[in-house]
């Protein structure tokens, strides 16, 4: 059986799901579209486009889209992925590299760690930004509030 590792959450930890069989302990093999957006509150559509993108690969049987427990878990990395502010292309990156396990566990957890460093860094940059616009936005709020109390 091929193994395959995932970084995904319980709660607010990081763990490692090793293959499709530990995945599968959680719940049900199979899941249909409604379950996985009832599950992670998602819209249908949202479920799709990631479908679109490559990022999530439901078996068919008919009309009905199938997910599997690898396809579930994959949903919640790119929903984290989301939360923390990646983007889908690096999201897919990120599953990928864990996907093709051409490394060992120790260096997909470095990777995964090195893109947290960068995100925490792009983050960082982001909030002083907004802290500035801030500034600038109650200043000339305040020089507004002057020249209307002026006006009276």
């Amino acid at each position: 059986m091929e193994r395959k590792s995932f970084m995904t959450r319980n709660d607010d930890d990081v763990f490692w799901i090793e293959d499709d069989a530990e995945a599968a302990k959680s719940g049900p093999a199979v899941y249909t579209i409604g379950d996985l957006a009832r599950e992670f509150d998602v819209t249908l559509r949202a479920l799709r486009f990631y479908e679109d993108k490559g990022l999530l690969s439901p078996r068919r049987e008919g009309l009905a889209r199938l997910y599997s427990a690898t396809d579930r878990v994959r949903l919640q990395l790119i929903l984290k992925g989301k939360r923390l502010g990646f983007t889908l292309a690096e999201i897919a990156e990120m599953i990928e590299a864990h996907e093709r396990n051409d490394a060992g566990p120790d260096q997909q957890l470095k990777l995964s760690r090195e893109k947290c460093l960068e995100q925490i860094a792009h983050l960082e940059q982001q909030k002083r930004e907004i802290e500035e616009a801030i500034i600038e936005l109650k200043r000339t709020h305040d020089t507004l509030t002057q020249m209307i109390d002026r006006t009276r």
